[in-house]
Order: structure tokens, then C-alpha cells, then sequence
């Protein structure tokens, strides 16, 4: 009862709480003792979903593992030390682990189509959420998201666009834009990454490990593919638009970081695709063979922001995977490695960026550092993604908002399925951000929102 009777105090407590830190130490999470830690569910157990698992037993506890395949990724979870320590329970339909009032937070890194249905019903269920990028499969599922998110404000909602979390270089970089170090930005060029082609696939008999139906949930019924799941399932417009929706849901969120454009109508007023290579044939927006990856595997566009800032949405670059920002005064390029170009060589930030601009970009928290994480957690990639589910832990002891809150990731995913809509269609789509509607063409407006299955269906519950 002690466990439980703390956490409450903790979640009623954050409500009124309103002070802008959330320690006077640089007490490590991950040294708390048991009685207060928080308890863990996962929900989906693919590569991601075991970091995430991962990142948060440095900090947590997990409890409870779920995924509709029992074989994929749950045995190695359940083995691996940090987060089979206390045995977690092991399921296969997410409602149970909901059901289940001794957990406070869920973790959702399911296949993207699953992301929004779960996390409103987990909103409902009262649990704080961590739910893996891209946020929606589609716009509409965005105005759904961000109707629930504002009916429960007391559960903390972070988005695992773990890039945010990266002071030195993303933050830094973002900082840079919006304090006018490079100048007026003029343009940004966002590079994502090829989708490779493949097919055709054999239709098979589904593993006995996996409920192939309930993988699908609310997308439309189709026989069993081995490489439409899985690691591949993104290479298919049913479930996703390749590295547009994937790398594109972490870089073109740093645009709009950058940028500040996080709010409800906010975004692009046009997508103009200037190539598109798609590896099958498509008919009015319709791939016309359907045991084949469909996404496009070559693309370039360009999306007209506001004050005339013009970005680049591409497969390749001469810069590589990441963000080439240019501005009146000076150029930098950031990605997960690195932050280089001349304005970081002669630290212009210096004097211009100050600790209090990180703070305040933090929604008036300081950073996670290395320091406060677990030293056995020793790889700089698991390390970004414990920062921010530290972040997430800290905001619901304390209060504020976390530093990839719902809302603005919504913008930021819009962008993305705008791309893959023009893409799908290789015509430019002109947008009205404000009424989140596409102007004059209705079949491009027909794939704002999809068709869910019987027994799968979203619920409005704003």
C-alpha cells in the first residue's frame, strides 16, 4: 500500500505543482530505492520497443511485457537482466495490461498503426504514456490524439523523438536558429534515406507464435506476408511511408523544433514533389500490386514554411542523414554524430545561447546529462533514449511538460504523411495548416483519414 498511496501523492501533487526545475540535486533516478520507482508496462516488442524497455528499467520498474507475436521479442526482454529482474507478465492483448491498476506507465512501440488507439485508451485507463514516433498513420488520427490528450491533462505524454533530448547538438542546433546565430533562415534540407524495393513476396501461413489479425487491427484485412511485418513493415503504405514517416518523424521534428512551429496550425502551406520513385505501378494514388513493397524508394521535395522558409525533404544529400540548415549569416549541419559547419567551429552561440535558453526550450527544465544515468547503460544510443524517459519520470514527480509533448509531434507528423501523400499521388498538395484540410484536390484529402476495421475502430473521446 505504501507504493501505492506515494504515487498518487506523486500524480496529485504535479498537478499543482508549478515550479520551473524539477531538483535542487543531481540526484540520479536510477539510484532511487524500490518504494520509489515507478512501475513499467511495455506494449510492443520489436528492436525499439526493447531499448525503450531497457531505457526505462534504469529508472523504473518493468513489470509487464506485451506484443501479439510471443516469439519476436518478448523472450529476449524477459532474459535480458536489467528488465527481468522482477519477472515481469508476460501478454498478448494490451487491454489486460490497462486493466492493471498497480501500473502507472505504459510504453506503446507497437507497429505505428497501433500507436494512437492504444495510447487514447491508455490516457483513459489513467497511465502516463511513452509512445515510440511516428506518432499517427494519419492526420486525422492526429486531431483524435490531440482531442484525448487535452480531456486528461494529468497524464504525462511523451513522444519517443528521443533527438530533443540531445543538448549538444539538436537542442544546441535548434537554439541556434531560433536565437538568430545563422541569421534569417532561408532554407533547410532534411535528408531521410532510400526504402528499398522487394517482391514479390509469398503469402503464407502466419507463425503459430503470431495473432496476424490482431498485428493488423484497425488496417484493412489482407493475407499473411512475412516482410509486411516485422522489421519491413514500413516499406508499406498500409502501415506506414518508408523513412518519410520513419527518420522523417525525427528530423522533420527538429524543423518545426526549430523553427516553433508546435502548435495547432502550424506547418507547410505546400509539398511540391520534385521526384518521386515508386517500385510498382501506382493508379490515382493506388498501388496496383499488392505483394510488393510500395513506399518510394527515391524522393525529393520541397515544402513551403512560413516566412518564406523553404525545406528540403530528401532521400539523399551530399550532407548525408540529417538537417543542412542555412541562414543569411551561416550554415550548420546536425545529426546524431555531429554538429559542423563554420558558425560551430567559431562558437558563435557564445554569449548569444545561454543556459536559460535551454531551460526555457525545456519548458523550463534543465537537461538530463550523462552523469545521471546508470553507467553499465554504456552506449551513447540507449543513453539519448534514457535522457529522455528520465525527462518523462521527472515531469510526472514534479510536474511541467516534457520536452517531446504530443501536440507539437502532431505537426511535425503532418508534414510527414503530406509528403507521403504527394508522393503516392506525384502531384503537389497546397495545405491550410489552421483548418488541417488539403485545398482543392479531394482524392489527396480522401487519404487524411483511412478506414478502420470492425473492432479496431479509434474512438473520439474528446
Amino acid at each position: 500500500m505504501l507504493r501505492t498511496s506515494r504515487r498518487s501523492f506523486l500524480k496529485t501533487t504535479a498537478l499543482c505543482c508549478a515550479v520551473p526545475y524539477f531538483f535542487s540535486s543531481k540526484q540520479p533516478l536510477h539510484a532511487a530505492s524500490p518504494n520509489d520507482r515507478f512501475r513499467v508496462a511495455c506494449i510492443g516488442f520489436g528492436p525499439r520497443g526493447l531499448g525503450d524497455a531497457q531505457a526505462f528499467s534504469n529508472i523504473a520498474d518493468v513489470v509487464a511485457l506485451c506484443d501479439v507475436d510471443s516469439e519476436y521479442g518478448m523472450p529476449k526482454a524477459k532474459a535480458d537482466k536489467s528488465i527481468g529482474r522482477l519477472n515481469p507478465d508476460t501478454y498478448a492483448d494490451y487491454r489486460k495490461v490497462l486493466d492493471r491498476h498497480d501500473i502507472d506507465i505504459v510504453t506503446i512501440s507497437t507497429v505505428d498503426h497501433w500507436h494512437v488507439k492504444i495510447a487514447i485508451e491508455a490516457l483513459q485507463a489513467g497511465k502516463h504514456v511513452f509512445c515510440q514516433k511516428p506518432l499517427t498513420l494519419t492526420v486525422d488520427e492526429g486531431r483524435l490524439l490531440r482531442r484525448a490528450v487535452r480531456k486528461y491533462p494529468k497524464q504525462v505524454f511523451q513522444v519517443g523523438s528521443q533527438q530533443r533530448s540531445e543538448k549538444p547538438r539538436f537542442a544546441l542546433a535548434a537554439l541556434m536558429v531560433r536565437k538568430g546565430v545563422l541569421g534569417k533562415i532561408t532554407k533547410m534540407t532534411v535528408c531521410l534515406g532510400k526504402n528499398g524495393a522487394g517482391g514479390p513476396f509469398a503469402t503464407l501461413e502466419p507463425p503459430a507464435s503470431l495473432d496476424w489479425n490482431a498485428w493488423l487491427g484497425p488496417c484493412r484485412k489482407t493475407d499473411y506476408i512475412k516482410e509486411r511485418c516485422h522489421r519491413s513493415f514500413r516499406r508499406w503504405f498500409d502501415y506506414a511511408a518508408g523513412t518519410l514517416t520513419d527518420w522523417g518523424a525525427h528530423h522533420l521534428d527538429f524543423v518545426h523544433w526549430a523553427l516553433n512551429l508546435e502548435k495547432p496550425g502550424d506547418g507547410p502551406t505546400r509539398i511540391t514533389p520534385i521526384n518521386v520513385t515508386l517500385p510498382i505501378p501506382f493508379n490515382d494514388g493506388e498501388p496496383m500490386v499488392d505483394n510488393c513493397f510500395n513506399v518510394p524508394t527515391e524522393f525529393n521535395f520541397v515544402c513551403q514554411f512560413p516566412n518564406d522558409v523553404e525545406v528540403v525533404v530528401a532521400s539523399q544529400s551530399a550532407n548525408g542523414n540529417g538537417i543542412f540548415i542555412e541562414g543569411t549569416k551561416g550554415r550548420i549541419n546536425v545529426n546524431r554524430g555531429r554538429i559542423t559547419g563554420k558558425p560551430m567551429e567559431e562558437q558563435w552561440y557564445e554569449g548569444v545561447v545561454t543556459e536559460d535558453d535551454f531551460v526555457q526550450l525545456a519548458h523550463g527544465q534543465s537537461f538530463v546529462t550523462q552523469e545521471e544515468v546508470d553507467p553499465k547503460f554504456n552506449s551513447s544510443f540507449l543513453q539519448s533514449i534514457i535522457f529522455h524517459v528520465t525527462n518523462m519520470i521527472r515531469c510526472i514527480q514534479n510536474g511541467g511538460t516534457p520536452l517531446s509533448e504530443p501536440i507539437g509531434q502532431i505537426q511535425a507528423a503532418n508534414t510527414c504523411h503530406l509528403c507521403g501523400i504527394a508522393a503516392r499521388l506525384g502531384r503537389e498538395i497546397r495545405w491550410d495548416p489552421k483548418a488541417e484540410r488539403i485545398i482543392g484536390d479531394d482524392k489527396a484529402a480522401s487519404y487524411l483519414a483511412r478506414a478502420q476495421r470492425e473492432g479496431f475502430e479509434i474512438h473520439d473521446v474528446g
